[in-house]
């Protein structure tokens, strides 16, 4: 007898990018410059000038995706194609390219996921506003997002607002604001953070007023925590470090207020933000419709490495686990101890919208790459995401991160993350010719059989 799949029919399976890690184009089609564009280059890295060329090749992309059976597809639209100085006249050149874009992915059976801002704020609005530090920010995002609700609504129904809205706290920088120069730099933080919160809000009210059935996640990048040890003290801190790492951003999302354990402290230092007339109003009546997470590894808390100089801090790699070349401890049973915790605490449906592995990677002589180590990443994720799916969590989707290689946020390109090998390095652009990985046809099996046929087939090597 076939065995019951806990997956049901309509699950949404893909893969996620970000607009400025694929499109390159980054002064094309009438495109402003972002904060990403005017960031200093490493030496020996990549710049976002080309990335892999998506803007250009978006079809022939979109077909090897129709081919591995995505149903779902996520991406950003860079708010600097749309707005090119983030205010003044729309950009029609920008509507354009994501209308055929859209199109595109719609006619290969695709659905569009997208973000509406993904750490690449129009270069002027933070020259001259400071970025989200502002409410005048605050406004032009709603008008942003009003524009492209308007245009594309009837063409996508998941929408996210800000990518791992979770590291504006601690990474006031991706939204634009520089606290150079503050009067209390906690207090800034904390004020950027609440004027993210507001805009959130705002979108998620403007997409229920324009879109008819549009659904708005909020999303926070998920890294669990565990109490290093089984001493009390190290469960306290671990409870202190999720409570700004994760739950802070949930709980604003989903009751639409600041959890008790925020405010009592702000109040105690003397740094509540401030709430324009209105705010608390806004942030209760426009709670999400769905959550959303990047998930990629775990960490551990001990309260003998905490330090009251750090917002979060205890926060130390788990010595049971191993890691990835760049330290990330891969832990597939975190994925579902954290679906769980969601679900338990807010009864939303969740999205797993980011998910991978990224790994330095060339092709072999088959003009391939064995990628066994990426199938075992995501099959032991996705069977874990499955076993939650059987204790009653709602999960609507799984996409991996990355399709094709793409530019990691820090700016490598040699940390790749695809089922599809893209020929170029760090500086040299090659031809930019697309190669199927392994995990390309695994994939397409996982999708085929919705998440029932997770063997790694051909365990044996090509070489």
């Amino acid at each position: 007898m076939e065995k019951h799949n806990v997956i049901p029919e309509g699950f949404l399976w893909g893969a996620a990018v970000t607009s400025f890690q694929t499109e390159g184009a980054w002064n094309e089609g009438g495109k402003g410059p972002s904060i990403v564009d005017a960031r200093p280059v490493k030496e020996g890295q990549s710049d976002w000038t080309t990335a892999v060329d998506f803007y250009h090749r978006y079809k022939e992309d979109i077909a090897l995706f129709q081919e591995m059976g995505f149903n779902a597809y996520r991406t950003s639209i860079s708010w600097s194609r749309i707005f090119p100085a983030g205010e003044g006249e729309v950009n029609e050149e920008g509507l354009q390219f994501y209308d055929d874009l859209f199109d595109e992915m719609l006619a290969s059976g695709i659905q569009p996921v997208i973000t509406l801002y993904h750490f690449d704020l129009p270069l002027a609005l933070a020259e001259k506003y400071n970025g989200f530090a502002s409410r005048k920010v605050v406004d032009l995002f709603d008008r942003y997002a009003r524009t492209v609700f308007k245009r594309f609504g009837h063409k996508v129904k998941y929408w996210l607002t800000f990518n791992e809205q979770n590291l504006v706290l601690t990474n006031p920088h991706h939204w634009g604001a520089k606290l150079d120069g503050a009067e209390n730099e906690e207090a800034l933080r904390y004020q950027v953070t609440h004027n993210a919160f507001i805009a959130h809000a705002k979108a998620v009210k403007s997409l229920h007023e324009l879109v008819p059935g549009g659904k708005m996640a909020g999303m926070v990048t998920y890294q669990v925590t565990y109490p290093q040890t089984c001493k009390p003290e190290d469960a306290i801190a671990n409870m202190k470090a999720k409570e700004l790492l994760v739950d802070f951003y949930f709980d604003v999302f989903a009751h639409g207020e600041y959890p008790s354990y925020v405010t009592k402290d702000l109040e105690r230092k003397g740094i509540m933000p401030f709430f324009e007339e209105g705010d608390a109003e806004l942030l209760k009546e426009n709670t999400v419709d769905y959550l959303s997470i990047s998930y990629y590894q775990s960490q551990t808390v001990s309260a003998e490495k905490t330090d009251d100089k750090w917002l979060i801090s205890g926060v130390t790699p788990n010595p049971h686990l191993k890691a990835n070349e760049w330290g990330w401890a891969i832990d597939p049973i975190g994925l579902r101890v954290c679906l769980k915790d969601m679900y338990a605490r807010y009864r939303l449906p969740i999205f797993i919208t980011e998910n991978g592995i990224g790994v330095r990677e060339e092709l072999n002589e088959h003009n391939t790459v064995e990628d066994d180590y990426r199938i075992e990443y995501l099959s032991e994720h996705i069977k874990q995401m499955k076993l939650a799916m059987e204790e009653g969590v709602e999960v609507i989707g799984y996409l991996t991160w990355g399709s094709t290689d793409l530019i990691s946020s820090g700016g490598q390109f040699e940390k790749r993350y695809g089922f599809v090998f893209v020929n170029r390095g760090e500086t040299d652009m090659r031809d930019l010719k697309r190669y199927k990985k392994k995990s390309f046809d695994w994939y397409k099996q996982v999708i085929s059989t919705n998440g029932q046929d997770l063997e790694n087939k051909q365990n044996v090597s090509l070489k």
